[in-house]
């Protein structure tokens, strides 16, 4: 017999002949697996590294593409699109390896003699990214990183909407898989149309390609659609849809600082935000305070350009419906469309909104606020939960202990921000995850990257110590179990 390859296979009855037919199958099929295998831990690392310094480098040309696109302001495109991609990035560096390293499982039973168990995260294989367009930067950045923090194939669909700006922000990111080896084909970009979305989900049909895993962010009606699809092939999901929410301003908050703080969330991006809020519930007692002041800012806004005329409109048209009940201006006109452009929209707030108008209910994408005064929290529960779509609330109180504590529970979305709006959701740790008609699963922080890996267990036995397997007799049953019942009394 001559020396055995480190590839080769014994099995008794088989002959020489076999034996290397099995061992170099063996060695062919291992080689296939490592050339398709998950980069290294440190390598994705490497690759975080290198796209936040590219995308640090073309901060600039991103913000200016964003601004041509989707109307971002400079300013605005850099420190609510471009920063928050950094920080996670950076978070992801910091922290991802710490939250997908293997660990041991923690209290074995005594009965499991003989037995360890170590769990791993595992990725979840091909990871499709169907990207949005209002915060084109943040938003297909941070998953994109998550991903292939995860160890997952990418492949992306920008959206049609911003199709340079996330097509400048795809060359950086395989830039850096490029400069860093990380592996060829990993992350792959498709055509930004409307139609390669529904492409890629029928190359999985088709079986032009695997998909394990697809992300979408966008609306609910086509949020649907892809669950449905998905429901049908068995792939798993991460659904980012609207969110419709609601600020609750207490009879203790201070009023000035409430409104300052919900009109900038409200207007910020031209209100194309699903995490900002769209109605302001105000206690009576502090109710004329804040509408003075959201007075002041409303007069003081300038008009800006939305994504369409279309959503301008729809703003415009739940203001008219809101005035016939009873609402008004907080700048005491009612804006209308720009004459020579029908997309470019004043931001508005209109006060005293009957809490059935439909601007309370909140279902547009624009910068129109619904101010609701209220006979305390009973009656903003009772408004906010008739609105089904929940991401991010805010609650203005100087009890803010007692708010985190007793009503943070009761709202029903994935993040409260106790005196604040919006700007919070840019921690890099948290999630959104929104359920119901806002979606599911989670995306960002610990929750999404742990999302887009799969937990495996791998036990071992050992060969000497081991759970016995032969039935034992009736004398043995009988005083063990009499044993289970004292130990677990």
């Amino acid at each position: 017999m001559g020396a055995e390859g480190p590839g080769a296979v014994r099995r008794p009855g088989f002959g020489q002949g076999e034996e290397d037919t099995i061992g170099t199958t063996l060695a062919t099929t291992l080689n296939q697996f490592r050339a398709v295998s998950v980069p290294r831990m440190q390598d994705r690392v490497r690759w975080l590294a290198a796209f936040r310094r590219l995308v640090t480098a073309a901060r600039d040309e991103l913000c200016d593409l964003a601004g041509q696109e989707v109307h971002k302001p400079y300013f605005e495109a850099l420190t609510a699109d471009v920063l928050p991609l950094l920080a996670a990035v950076r978070w992801h560096e910091r922290y991802g390896p710490g939250v997908l390293k293997p660990r041991r499982a923690a209290g074995k039973p005594w009965f499991m003699v003989g037995q360890r168990a170590r769990l791993t995260q595992q990725p979840l294989g091909t990871v499709a990214i169907i990207a949005t367009w209002n915060y084109p930067v943040q938003l297909l950045g941070i998953q994109l990183v998550q991903a292939v923090c995860a160890g997952n194939r990418v492949i992306v669909k920008p959206s049609e909407r911003a199709p340079r700006t996330q097509g400048r922000l795809m060359e950086l990111a395989l830039a850096a898989a490029a400069d860093v080896k990380l592996g060829e084909g990993l992350i792959e970009v498709r055509p930004a149309t409307r139609k390669a979305g529904a492409d890629l989900l029928e190359d999985h049909t088709s079986g032009k390609v695997k998909l394990d895993h697809v992300v979408f962010t966008g609306s609910t009606a086509v949020g649907r659609r892809i669950a449905a699809w998905a429901a049908e092939h068995l792939v798993s999901t991460t659904l980012e849809l609207s969110g419709c929410d609601s600020a609750l301003v207490m009879a203790d908050a201070d009023p000035v600082l409430a409104a300052r703080s919900i009109w900038h969330a409200a207007t910020t991006n031209g209100g194309q935000t699903c995490m900002a809020p769209r109605r302001a519930l105000v206690d009576a007692a502090v109710y004329q305070r804040f509408a003075r002041e959201m007075g002041t800012l409303a007069a003081a806004a300038r008009p800006r350009r939305l994504i369409d005329a279309a959503a301008a409109a729809r703003c415009v048209e739940l203001a008219q419906e809101a005035v016939k009940g009873g609402a008004r201006p907080a700048s005491g006109l009612l804006e209308l469309p720009a004459a020579g452009d029908p997309a470019v929209l004043r931001p508005m707030a209109m006060l005293d909104c009957p809490a059935a108008s439909e601007a309370v209910r909140g279902e547009h994408f624009g910068p129109l606020l619904a101010v609701v005064p209220t006979g305390g929290l009973e009656a903003m529960l009772a408004i906010h939960r008739r609105c089904g779509q929940h991401l991010s609330v805010s609650v203005y109180t100087r009890d803010a202990k007692g708010a985190a504590e007793r009503i943070a529970p009761l709202l029903g979305a994935s993040q409260v921000n106790i005196n604040d709006s919006l700007i919070p959701t840019a921690i890099p740790d948290t999630a959104i995850a929104g359920h119901g008609e806002s979606g599911w699963g989670a995306s960002r922080g610990r929750a999404g990257l742990l999302g887009l890996s799969r937990p495996v267990a791998v036990s071992r036995t050992s060969t000497r110590i081991r759970t016995p397997l032969d039935a034992p007799d009736a004398k043995f049953v009988k005083r063990f179990s009499g044993f289970v019942g004292w130990m677990f009394r």
